[in-house]
């Protein structure tokens, strides 16, 4: 697999599409969307693409509880009525293309074309592909990497502060683990200053990219990456099995206070810093009611988590703002106190 690929960061990278299209002679083009991305963002993506580029348009069903076998095998089947050959091209302004893309005959090409903020920053970088089984999140899944990746922070326009703000907890995370000066930037971030918003962007994303090629199939480094998302995925698990609404980013913000809480508990992190940053992610997010009596079944779900070692529940952590710490062992006491820290949050 190849793990460097171009990332086109620029505010035109679209610009670029067709001629990287062209350079490539696929044998037939494949676009992948749902139903909010072929609204807002299909017909700024044609605008790029002359008549000389023939495509099929794919179309599957948003969500969380979308992202599984179901919308594969619907995928699978329209790439098959549409003679997808090895030498085919999916571009994904949709979920789960990639997974589909790379499983499909062994593997066609693909490239993504992110529409969401969660997707720019995170779920497009970095060739992890997964869907969910029997409600549990990316059970299944492999490595493999796009042929490229066009950032357009144009499509940015069209999301709803709720799905924007799901994307913005990627970015604290990025910060939490990696850059302590990135972080105050976040921080302080205007979210109505184009400009700043776009720099910001464009640091996260390099953020990731580099700990993504220090360590691409996630045996060491990478592993920081999950900060926030081992009781984060738990508790989006619990949301779609209690059929309550919860974003992928919410989840994971509310991860990152009790992680945060965490890393105070086990490596000494500055109770300071534990505070302070819940106190700017709960100005940021709605709370999200964790009844004390559910607490139970959330660690049971963490125990199906796809990062644990020999029945253990993993984690990763941070000594300090910057600095992180993969393969933390946290006991069913240090969980509890955790989440009962994020329920009391006023």
């Amino acid at each position: 697999m190849n793990h460097k690929y171009k990332i086109y960061t620029e505010r035109n990278s679209l610009e670029y599409l067709e001629k990287f299209i062209n350079l490539r002679k696929f044998s037939s083009i494949f676009i992948l969307v749902d139903e909010n991305t072929k609204k807002y963002c299909l017909d700024i993506l044609k605008n790029y693409l002359s008549e000389n580029i023939k495509y099929k348009i794919i179309e599957i069903n948003s969500g969380e509880e979308n992202k599984n076998l179901e919308t594969c095998n619907l995928v699978w089947q329209k790439l098959t009525e549409y003679n997808a050959d090895r030498r085919s091209l999916l571009i994904n302004l949709g979920d789960l293309g990639g997974f589909c893309a790379s499983t499909f005959k062994r593997g066609i090409s693909f490239i993504n074309i992110p529409s969401t903020l969660m997707a720019q920053v995170d779920a497009s970088i970095g060739g992890k592909l997964g869907i969910n089984f029997d409600n549990l999140k990316n059970q299944i899944g492999l490595f493999s990497t796009p042929k490229a990746v066009f950032i357009n922070t144009e499509f940015l326009k069209t999301l709803p502060k709720r799905e924007f703000l799901s994307g913005f907890a990627e970015i604290i995370k990025h910060g939490l683990i990696y850059d302590e000066k990135y972080l105050n930037k976040v921080l302080n971030l205007d979210f109505d200053n184009y400009e700043s918003l776009n720099e910001i962007i464009n640091e996260s994303i390099k953020i990731k990219s580099e700990i993504v090629l220090q360590d691409p199939h996630e045996k060491n480094i990478r592993k920081i990456l999950n900060f926030g998302h081992t009781i984060g995925h738990a508790i989006e698990t619990y949301s779609l099995t209690k059929d309550i609404k919860l974003f992928h980013g919410e989840a994971v913000a509310i991860g990152i206070i009790c992680e945060l809480y965490l890393s105070h508990k086990l490596l000494n992190l500055a109770i300071e810093d534990v505070e302070n940053i819940s106190k700017f992610i709960n100005s940021k997010y709605q709370k999200f009611n964790i009844p004390i009596d559910s607490i139970n079944e959330i660690i049971e779900i963490m125990k199906n988590d796809k990062k644990n070692e020999v029945n253990k529940i993993n984690f990763s952590l941070i000594d300090k703002i910057g600095t992180s710490i993969i393969n933390q062992n946290c006991s069913n006491k240090d969980i509890i106190e955790a989440l009962e820290y994020y329920i009391n949050l006023s």
